[in-house]
């Protein structure tokens, strides 16, 4: 049988420090979708890569697509905590306005955000240098650019698993 549930409700709540890092993922990851965009007209951002080929024809489509498409991934983690991440919007055939199965968006989650970790943390852990340790920089001014605008990334990974956590912590059936 359907649920109604508005858009904004969610059937238990959401703590508020969940909702307050589902709603700030997408600022945090701005500033690095914002700082590799010049990457797309060839302009290397204060990076010396004198090895480096030149931009392939599709190259500016896939920059800006990375960009966009890391968007739209931080901004479907606010399911995690809005109802239609509950329940299936009415407009699906055959499932609209049922309840989303927990480990439906549980284990996407979690799978998603341990693959996160292993992409932007663990090169740091390993690198000490903020995955810069490869690169070098023309100035220290690129490079501390470099740094204050991809370092926010590296909270994307906890931040998912974060949440995803208290999704199932709030979705688990209550005894």
């Amino acid at each position: 049988m359907p649920i109604t549930l508005s858009p904004g409700v969610t059937e238990r709540p959401v703590p508020r420090w969940a909702l307050r890092l589902a709603r700030a993922l997408p600022f945090a990851l701005l500033p690095h979708c914002l700082w590799r965009l010049p990457f797309a007209v060839d302009f290397r951002m204060g990076m010396v890569m004198p090895d480096a080929p030149p931009m392939p024809w599709w190259g500016p489509a896939y920059v800006v697509g990375l960009s966009v498409l890391t968007e739209a991934l931080a901004l479907l983690v606010g399911g995690l905590v809005s109802g239609w991440g509950e329940v299936f919007p009415r407009r699906l055939p055959v499932i609209g306005g049922r309840r989303v199965p927990p480990m439906a968006a549980v284990v996407p989650a979690v799978l998603g955000g341990l693959a996160l970790v292993a992409l932007f943390d663990l090169p740091i852990v390993r690198s000490g240098t903020f995955g810069f340790a490869e690169d070098g920089f023309s100035t220290e001014g690129w490079r501390l650019l470099a740094t204050a605008c991809v370092t926010p990334t590296t909270l994307w990974g906890p931040i998912v698993l974060a949440l995803a956590w208290s999704y199932h912590h709030r979705r688990r059936p209550t005894r």
